[in-house]
């Protein structure tokens, strides 16, 4: 598989996984490099896009965890999430959506952004598929509240 087709498809996936977990840009675009990487490094045989998408999901996630677990981070201020330029509405939404508790950010996140089923959250996060229906509809809930409030 060519990488550069890999990077176009996965790069803009891990860099805004990235930003929803450490919610700085910077740190965003060290880890999507980070991971590929590891990609470069590894060179992971995928049975399937699928296969692929979860790979890097998983790796971006993990990596964003380790960061977020350092001493240092967590002795420093990395400020606010810069407000996004593009015109469409979920590109609006995003911002507000990563101003959530990690918990439902991350589902509503891969539900709305990624396209993946509850059953496959369930899966690639290792928590129970009624778990995550219960974040997905707390998560709706709360993203409502602050958009009804912010006059979307």
């Amino acid at each position: 598989m060519d990488t550069k087709e890999v990077f176009d498809r996965q790069y803009n996936r891990i860099y805004r996984i990235a930003l929803l977990y450490l919610k700085n840009p910077a740190d965003a675009e060290d880890v999507s490099q980070t991971i590929f990487l590891k990609y470069l490094e590894k060179k992971p045989n995928f049975k399937n896009i699928e296969h692929e998408k979860a790979w890097f999901i998983t790796s971006a996630k993990n990596q964003c965890k380790d960061i977020i677990k350092s001493f240092w981070n967590k002795n420093v201020d990395l400020g606010e999430i810069p407000e996004q330029e593009s015109g469409s509405n979920s590109e609006n939404i995003l911002p507000i959506i990563l101003k959530l508790p990690e918990k439902y950010s991350e589902i509503l996140y891969l539900y709305y952004y990624e396209g993946y089923k509850a059953k496959e959250i369930s899966k690639l996060l290792n928590i129970s598929e009624s778990t995550i229906q219960t974040r997905l509809s707390n998560g709706r809930k709360k993203l409502k509240e602050i958009l009804e409030k912010e006059g979307y």
